[in-house]
């Protein structure tokens, strides 16, 4: 289906733009192979996550964890079904413990100062694909990871939602869960992938 997918985009984009090369189709099957990836994938979480009640729960978590995972950026998976296993097992997992887990404040307090001083050291993770090779970038994007774990871990003070509450310390854990190396090794990715670009 991926493939039929591609194909009929690609067919279509080249019927009306026909001067493109082989590596500007290259470029765009690359992208479009993502955003089919990506569509199928939250399709399949935000189905199981209404059929266990979760749909909420799983979007809310989706949302935080997109924003710091914009400015930490982080693991990606090489193949596939092993980034859907990944995908589910977080969002699928968090929102469940979310919604039935009652989290006391001290916990809560020191599962996001672990994650801040993970963002310290770790953030931002690139990835093969996409190293992260200006200095400048790398610093801002440190920054603003660590801002916003701030502002996630002050609002828990402001919050009387519990579950509202749960989902912002899941999304710093599932942030640094995808930043530390031991993520990357687990499936075989290079880790700081700008340190090798900037050798050569």
């Amino acid at each position: 289906m991926k493939q039929a997918f591609l194909n009929h985009s690609i067919r279509f984009i080249e019927k009306y733009n026909p001067n493109y090369t082989q590596d500007d189709i290259e470029k765009l099957a690359y992208g479009l192979e993502g955003i089919y990836l990506t569509i199928t994938k939250i399709v399949i979480i935000l189905t199981v996550s209404f059929l266990l009640n979760i749909l909420k729960e799983t979007v809310l978590l989706l949302l935080f964890v997109n924003i710091i995972r914009f400015t930490g950026f982080g693991f990606h998976a090489g193949k596939s079904i092993e980034c859907l296993f990944f995908s589910s097992l977080l969002f699928l997992g968090f929102p469940f413990l979310c919604k039935y887990t009652i989290i006391p404040l001290t916990i809560q307090l020191l599962i996001a100062s672990t994650c801040t001083i993970l963002f310290i050291i770790y953030a931002p993770a690139d990835t093969v694909k996409r190293p992260l090779t200006n200095r400048k970038k790398r610093i801002l994007r440190k920054v603003g990871t660590i801002l916003i774990s701030i502002i996630y871990t002050s609002t828990v003070f402001f919050i009387k939602d519990q579950i509202l509450v749960n989902i912002l310390i899941a999304s710093l854990m599932i942030q640094a869960i995808v930043i530390l190396p031991i993520t990357y090794q687990i499936f075989h990715q290079p880790y700081a992938n700008y340190k090798k670009i900037n050798s050569i």
